[in-house]
């Protein structure tokens, strides 16, 4: 176990297989594992955010790999990923970039297997049960359109005071019945991150 203290871990999968009278065949699938840990620099300015950084790192991964196996899927099937930290009374938003962004991105990337495209983000403030929208975008290439997404979540009791949400999406498809055109997932190249 690392330095990150868990209370829960949450996971959720969602198809949709009818959408507008539409038989979506097969369902579009997305996954969100969500950490609730406790904020070690809760209630006081910290300069270093190291600490939240290495917290990062460790649950890019598990949180990246409990979505793959809630969809039961091999890490290379993945097609969409995103990230999201809510953080609770006691923190600042500061605190949800520091867990997002230097650290959580590679191991994220090496549980859905490339991930040549930024990992969509998203950060707030809130209180026990409050929605946390978890932004989704493909994980090879930018402009693919279809996958333009999100997830939304909540926890009835997360986040207390003094603990942060750390959430992961990843998704085995696009969105049902996507038309807006741009790249095709099957036109993907992931060379640059956004072809």
């Amino acid at each position: 176990m690392g330095t990150a203290k868990i209370r829960k871990i949450v996971t959720t999968v969602e198809e949709t297989h009818l959408e507008m009278g539409q038989i979506i065949n097969p369902p579009t699938r997305r996954a969100v594992s969500v950490a609730v840990i406790e904020n070690p620099l809760a209630g006081r300015f910290e300069p270093d955010l190291e600490a939240l950084m290495v917290i990062g790192a460790e649950l890019g991964g598990l949180l990246g790999e409990r979505c793959v196996m809630a969809l039961d899927i091999e890490p290379s099937d993945a097609e969409s990923y995103g990230k999201a930290a809510m953080v609770g009374e006691n923190g600042e938003l500061e605190h949800a970039a520091a867990i997002l962004h230097p650290r959580l991105g590679k191991p994220l990337r090496k549980a859905v297997e490339k991930g040549a495209a930024l990992v969509a983000s998203n950060k707030k403030m809130g209180a026990m049960g409050h929605p946390l929208d978890v932004p989704l975008g493909h994980k090879d290439a930018a402009y693919v359109r279809s996958h333009f997404d999100g997830m939304e979540v909540s926890i009835n009791d997360a986040p207390r005071a003094n603990e942060i949400l750390v959430a992961v999406a990843v998704t085995d498809s696009g969105r049902p019945l996507p038309r807006v055109g741009g790249l095709e997932h099957a036109d993907a190249l992931g060379k640059d991150g956004l072809r």
